[in-house]
Formats: C-alpha cells, structure tokens, sequence
C-alpha cells in the first residue's frame, strides 16, 4: 500500500506563492510512488479557535473533514508562508482546531508520529524561514516528526514560470529531492 501524504499551503490567498510550492511538492512525492491529496484550506473555512464556541457549539464540520483527512495520512507537506515572520492565522487555526479531541480520540491523534516536510515561499530575501522555526516548534511539540530538511524560495513573484514550476533547475531539484525524501522516511516509519 502507498504512503499517504497530507499536502496544503498555510494561505487563502488564491494565486498564493505556497500553494504553487505545496503543488509542486506534492508532483514530486506522487512521483516517488506517495498517493497525494492536495487540500486548500480556503475550502475548510473555520472561526478563529475560541473555546466558547467549541464548547457551546462543539468541532464544526470543516475541522472534523479536515482532522479526518490529517488521520488518513501518514506525512504532510506544508508550505507556509510567513506573516510577519512567523506563522500564518490561517494554519495556526487549523492546527488549534484539529488538535481538539473528538470523543473517544485520543489526544493529538492527528499529529502524534506525522512526518512533515516544510515549505515556505515569500517575495522576501529569506523566503519566509524566520516563519518556518515557529512552524516546526508548534508541530514538533504536538509529536510531528519534522524531517530536517526544508526548502524556502525567495523572491516568490519571480520564480514560478506560468505552468508552476521553479524556473531554476537546483531549486526544482531540491523540491524533489526534499519530496522524495518526505515519502522516504513516512514509508519507513510506517511500515
């Protein structure tokens, strides 16, 4: 059976810089033999985490959709833009959100031994990688093994051609590369 990877961008934004990364990334793994499902999280809307509303309203759907999705899985590709050199709202709620246990879960069931690649884009000199430490410090401390490797592009609005793909030919290895090495290690741990 195929490894299972998880792939979203941390960005609503439709022509988002990190969605063409987390596409990207994603062409890669399914060519190291990964079955991939790309996610947008625009299409999971969810109110900002507020435990008022969980415990009046309980988890809305779109968290339980999108929990399930990261429980289906056994790896993750993100690629997270940075917003103000750290994480973005958007992912940081959906973490918040799909770490709530549901009954009869167990807690962090989604994340707990998930192995991630991370990504990260900006129009930024440093490519979003300040955003990139505060990502894997959240993600590690709720028991996602973090592969070390990671890859961030710099200068974003230049280096996408029209068809998605990095026009430099190292950077584009490098997403293979680091892809490749996401499915790798998941396959591994999950055997």
């Amino acid at each position: 059976m195929a490894t299972k990877i998880l792939c979203f961008a941390g960005s609503l934004r439709k022509d988002s810089f990190n969605k063409k990364l987390a596409k990207l990334a994603a062409t890669k793994a399914e060519a190291a033999q990964a079955t991939v499902t790309y996610v947008d999280l625009k299409d999971y809307p969810m109110p900002i985490y507020d435990g008022d509303i969980e415990a009046s309203e309980g988890i809305g759907d779109n968290a339980k959709k999108i929990k399930a999705l990261m429980k289906d899985h056994q790896g993750f590709i993100i690629s997270c833009p940075e917003y103000n050199s750290s994480i973005t709202p958007v992912l940081k709620n959906t973490i918040d959100w799909a770490s709530r246990p549901l009954e009869g879960e167990k807690g962090l069931e989604c994340f707990k031994g998930k192995v991630v690649a991370l990504f990260a884009a900006s129009p930024g000199k440093l490519g979003g990688l300040r955003g990139l430490v505060t990502v894997r410090a959240i993600l590690e401390s709720i028991g996602v093994i973090c592969i070390p490797d990671q890859f961030s592009v710099a200068m974003a609005q230049e280096a996408f051609d029209s068809d998605g793909n990095l026009k430099d030919a190292k950077q584009m290895a490098e997403v293979e590369r680091i892809s490749k090495r996401l499915v790798e290690v998941t396959t591994l741990l999950n055997k």
